[in-house]
Parts: structure tokens; C-alpha cells; sequence
């Protein structure tokens, strides 16, 4: 469904966990579906810097069930300077043993859910990166229709984490509408979920900050900047030339945009309905200080 730049998507899966951050080790989900969740399975079916989601609603449709079970985890990371070294003699470097057993692995505890199901209602906007003339906010809504008409994604959207595979699908009428629906067809009622969650997780990257975009430079923006370069270097001498091409080549900006760094954001959940209201103009977002008191 799409009405004023809203679309809306049913996603449904086997298992789900969406991590409570102040749980440090092992994994303990929320009871529903978080908006920056909902925002990694939009995103994974389609997304292009020019445009970026809003979350509007969260419609639940299948709570899903508390499951408790063990599972094996990596505690190691692949350092940068180990990647590296494997690019140039991959004999070098000692890849991370996961699996029960091993020194790089460990087996904890995850509080997760079973047979969950969501109908996401987000509206998508416009970046200033949106410079072109067939950048309009239509085209996008058109192509996010029909890949997941088709069932088409960058890469498989997860439920929490990436091994919950979430499926998904177009609803192409007012959410309320597909919630009654498909309500009628598990034989309950569609406004039976009512909670108050209080503080949940809204996002790690700030709406705000998202909304001025993201993208790496073009080939041919790249080549611009080159030939702007030799322009203005024609006339100095080769040794100041070629220190001018090394300042140029260490601090040269290879994309266009804000660059974010993740932050933590909050805010008071309530399912009324069914229905977790999740947009950033209706609900108050709390972003910690860091070190603060």
C-alpha cells in the first residue's frame, strides 16, 4: 500500500530477536519488532542514497512465542591490519574457528521469539542528494512496489539478526484494513495486542542525520576532481606538484553527503491495537549523553 509516500509491508518469520542493548552477553529479545528493525528489512529489499524510511507504525499481527536456547557465538574479530595482510599473502593470516568447541567460540544463552509476524508502515523521503531530475519521490515508491512484488532484496532481510530470515510481501491495502484481515484469518481479534514495552531502542543512527544522505562519489565525479587538479597544478614545479597530488590524495573526500557515527536513540513504546507508533515526528526520542549523569 502506498498513500501519501507511506508504504506499508508484511514480514513474517520462524524466529526473531530483536537484542535488548543493555543486555551485555547473552542475547534477550524485546516482545516486538523494533524500528530500526524495520528500517533493516526496508532497506534490504531496496534503498538508494537519494531516498531514505521514516517508520510510521509497527502493526503486530503474530506476537510470536518466548523461546530459550543455546547457541555457538564468535568472540574474536577480524582486525583491519589482519585483512589487509590476507589481501596480499592469505597464507599469513589465521581465519577464526567458529563452531562448538573451538578456542575462537563460545556457546551462550538467547531469549528469542517463534513465529512472529509484522506489518511495517513507513513513509520514504527524499535526500538533498536527490539532485536529478528523475529523482522524485514516486519513482522510488515504484520500484520498492515492485521488488517486493517480486519477492527482490539486496540481500535477504533478517528478523533481528541475519540467521532469522524474514519473509515478506506487498499489501496493497490500508494497513488497518490487512491487519483486520489477517486477524479474521488467525481467528483473533485485530486490536488484541495491548502493552506498554517502556523504553526501547528506536534507532542507532539519527533520523535527522539520515536525512541528509549518504553516497560514494561517481566515476565520473571522481575524474572531475582530477582534472580540476591538474588544472590548478599546471603552472608549479614538478617536486610541488607531486606534494600537492600527496595532500590531495590523503585528505580528498571520496564520497558526498554527512558522514554519521552510530548513536544510541530511545523512546517510550506502547502497543495500542495492535499498533506501535513509531514515527519520529509523533514520538519523543531520547538520545543519551555519553559520560552524562
Amino acid at each position: 500500500m502506498k498513500t501519501n509516500h507511506l508504504i506499508t509491508i508484511r514480514v513474517w518469520g520462524d524466529f526473531a530477536c530483536f537484542t535488548r542493548p543493555e543486555m551485555k552477553v547473552e542475547r534477550v529479545s524485546y516482545p516486538v519488532m523494533t524500528p530500526s528493525a524495520a528500517r533493516g528489512i526496508l532497506e534490504a529489499i531496496f534503498w538508494e542514497p537519494q531516498m531514505f524510511y521514516l517508520i510510521d507504525a509497527i502493526r503486530v499481527v503474530k506476537k510470536g512465542r518466548w523461546l530459550s536456547f543455546r547457541r555457538n557465538e564468535v568472540i574474536k574479530v577480524i582486525s583491519v591490519d589482519s585483512v589487509r595482510t590476507w589481501m596480499h599473502d592469505p597464507e599469513k593470516v589465521v581465519p577464526i574457528q567458529a563452531g562448538g568447541g573451538t578456542d575462537d567460540g563460545t556457546q551462550r544463552n538467547m531469549l528469542a521469539l517463534q513465529d512472529v509476524e509484522y506489518l511495517i508502515t513507513a513513509e520514504v523521503r527524499t535526500t538533498p542528494l536527490a539532485n536529478r531530475s528523475d529523482d522524485r519521490v514516486e519513482k522510488y515508491l515504484d520500484e520498492i512496489q515492485r521488488r517486493a512484488r517480486q519477492g527482490k532484496c539486496f540481500h535477504r532481510p533478517g528478523l533481528g539478526v541475519r540467521e532469522f530470515a524474514a519473509d515478506f510481501d506487498w499489501v496493497d491495502s490500508d494497513p488497518d484494513v490487512a491487519l483486520a484481515r489477517r486477524a479474521a484469518e488467525l481467528c483473533h481479534l485485530p486490536n488484541q495486542f495491548n502493552e506498554d514495552l517502556g523504553l526501547m531502542l528506536y534507532d542507532v543512527f539519527d533520523a535527522r542525520e539520515r536525512a541528509h544522505g549518504f553516497r560514494w562519489l561517481r566515476t565520473e565525479e571522481i575524474d572531475a576532481c582530477e582534472r580540476d587538479l591538474d588544472t590548478a597544478l599546471v603552472s608549479l614545479k614538478n617536486g610541488e606538484q607531486t606534494k600537492r597530488r600527496k595532500e590531495d590524495s590523503a585528505n580528498r573526500r571520496r564520497w558526498t553527503g554527512k558522514l554519521i557515527k552510530p548513536q544510541p536513540a530511545f523512546f517510550h513504546a506502547r502497543i495500542e491495537n495492535s499498533k506501535l507508533d513509531c514515527h519520529p515526528d509523533r514520538v519523543q526520542i531520547l538520545t543519551p549523553t555519553i559520560g552524562g549523569h
